[in-house]
């Protein structure tokens, strides 16, 4: 029996193409590590394939997915899949997988080292000393605002927006900094209940200190922050996104920070990305990262691996563990990619 066909969108770790190769043909459309691949390119290499692998840069829509009537399954190399139309894909019976639990850890903590960053000025700390303007030790150098108090001051509150497994990462981070933890998550709201303090989202912005985001992107969580949420938040306040770029209104976000209605942004995703406004690069209390999120080398590669395993059981006509559309296994849709 011919070996199956795996077209992946964009060059992903050897840790899962060697998965990959074991037992299907791969084809890759980018080689190239910062370069996206050309549309018809994507498409002309779907017509071929048996299951596609596709990163968080690839719009996957009617189009591509119409162009193979075979196309057996969609492997996301992410957490997220707001990249996938996941509605038209279940109704053509094709099953989308992603990548959870892989990388929860390694977001929480960049979600921790923006929080940290902005708070305490490092970027522009680091840029003062690499510009040799050290001169001496001041007691006004470089002040930035505290996280953990240590019980001398008022308690710092931490406002964690979803509370999934990486807002549960962060939440357990924030315990070694003594802070007081409230969270906003209608999906979550009896589990956050019975540990510790729910808050509906507008009394989440007013009370907390430090606010970081960790929703999915869909139709209710674009711009779910905006100029309304920013008036409700302190002037004292930090916010955090690590997850979608278009959860927050950019440009009123732009606003709130130059007219003082926030005390700083730590950004590692974009509206429109990869554009980062010039504006935010102008600003000193703004920490900016170019969408590094689960970008460390152990991570990375278990997300390839993951991909792959995913990415296997579509190949073989198996239910897999991590698909994000699974009634699409019940479809006469699905039954027919089989046959």
């Amino acid at each position: 029996m011919s070996k199956k066909t795996v077209l992946v969108t964009r060059k992903i770790p050897e840790a899962g193409l060697s998965l990959l190769r074991k037992s299907a043909i791969v084809k890759i459309c980018s080689e190239i590590d910062d370069t996206l691949p050309e549309r018809e390119e994507l498409i002309k290499g779907v017509k071929t394939a048996d299951v596609i692998i596709s990163l968080v840069t690839e719009k996957i829509d009617l189009e591509i997915m119409e162009s193979n009537p075979k196309l057996l399954g969609i492997s996301n190399y992410a957490v997220g899949y707001d990249n996938i139309d996941v509605k038209t894909a279940t109704e053509l019976g094709i099953p989308v997988t992603n990548t959870p639990g892989v990388l929860t850890d390694t977001t929480a903590d960049l979600a921790w080292a923006l929080l940290m960053a902005v708070a305490r000025r490092i970027p522009a700390a680091d840029k003062f000393a690499r510009k040799k303007q050290f001169k001496t030790w001041s007691p006004n150098l470089m002040l930035g605002t505290d996280i953990s108090t240590g019980g001398l001051k008022k308690q710092k509150t931490l406002g964690i927006i979803g509370y999934g497994k990486i807002g549960k990462a962060v939440h357990k981070r924030a315990n070694g900094f003594d802070m007081k933890v409230i969270a906003h998550d209608p999906y979550q709201k009896g589990t956050i209940e019975k540990t510790f303090e729910y808050r509906e989202l507008d009394d989440l912005l007013r009370e907390s200190d430090f606010i970081t985001i960790h929703v999915p992107m869909n139709e209710k969580t674009k711009h779910l922050i905006g100029e309304r949420e920013f008036n409700l938040m302190k002037k004292t306040a930090f916010i955090i996104n690590t997850a979608r770029g278009p959860i927050i209104e950019e440009k009123e976000l732009i606003k709130a920070l130059s007219e003082g209605k926030i005390a700083g942004a730590g950004l590692d995703v974009y509206e429109n990305e990869p554009d980062i406004p010039d504006e935010l690069i102008k600003m000193e209390n703004v920490v900016l990262l170019p969408h590094i999120g689960s970008a460390s080398t152990d991570t990375r590669n278990e997300m390839a691996k993951l991909a792959a395993s995913n990415a296997t059981y579509l190949l073989n006509g198996k239910k897999c563990e991590f698909t994000v559309n699974p009634k699409v296994y019940e479809s006469e849709a699905y039954e027919n990619r089989l046959k």
